[in-house]
């Protein structure tokens, strides 16, 4: 009887241990973020651009005013908002924009795209966005490409004269903007 007893508790103590140490296993059943979180940097001249964001991908999904919705403003990216760091003073569109971190907002149109800096570069998606505290307000266009661009791409391109571009691509549209350094 002892004997019965005995192998009864060890086989529910090794059985307990199995599972716990199955529960505790790195395998790859962990869940992993659909939307990792990533960076493009660039030197411009002296000037240190840097863009943290969320890149989700198509995955087969309705994009444009569909998971993105037209006429509202977009994180441009998933999760924490996405913000870009200039080292430097840059000039968008004729207006001084400050060194300094800012939010990267957007708000997608099927024909023009509203472009954002906004002081606020701290929060979730753009739960807190407030418009009162937009540095910058710039139109474009949005451009068809050729090829799938599957996962949300930020580029930061160096051009000639202190100049530079930002690029966003992502399913098959993208848009750009360009910056000029007057900093020292």
């Amino acid at each position: 009887m002892k004997n019965i007893l005995f192998l009864t508790i060890l086989f529910v103590s090794l059985q307990g241990f199995a599972q716990h140490e199955h529960h505790n296993s790195k395998s790859d059943s962990t869940a992993k973020p659909k939307s990792s979180r990533t960076a493009a940097m660039a030197m411009v001249g002296n000037n240190h651009v840097h863009i943290d964001y969320g890149s989700p991908s198509v995955r087969g999904r309705n994009i444009w005013n569909g998971l993105v919705a037209y006429d509202q403003v977009w994180a441009t990216g998933a999760h924490k908002a996405t913000w870009i760091e200039f080292s430097e003073d840059v000039k968008i569109n004729s207006q001084v924009i400050p060194k300094g971190k800012y939010g990267f907002f957007t708000i997608p149109n099927k024909k023009e795209w509203t472009i954002i800096l906004n002081k606020d570069w701290d929060m979730h998606l753009a739960d807190d966005y407030t418009p009162k505290n937009d540095v910058l307000r710039i139109k474009v266009k949005p451009k068809r490409t050729k090829n799938l661009t599957e996962a949300l791409e930020y580029k930061i391109f160096p051009l000639e004269n202190n100049k530079g571009k930002i690029e966003i691509k992502w399913e098959y549209l993208g848009v750009s903007f360009d910056f000029q350094n007057i900093g020292t």
